[in-house]
């Protein structure tokens, strides 16, 4: 079985839990709200590829 991908595993709850802001954001009818989900959504995103990127160079993927 394989080891799991801590950092990976955090930048998935942590999106996931963007996506889930902006579902509230929306029902709360909160404009600023869902842009702020939204960049963070990127910046998680971006993150966590970056991170792919660096460990899959390293051989650790």
């Amino acid at each position: 079985m394989n080891r799991i991908k801590w950092p990976m595993l955090i930048y998935a709850f942590l999106a996931a839990a963007s996506i889930m802001g902006i579902g509230v954001a929306i029902a709360e009818k909160s404009v600023s709200g869902i842009l702020g989900c939204i960049a963070a959504i990127i910046v998680i995103m971006g993150m966590g590829f970056k991170t792919k990127k660096k460990m899959r160079e390293n051989g650790l993927l």
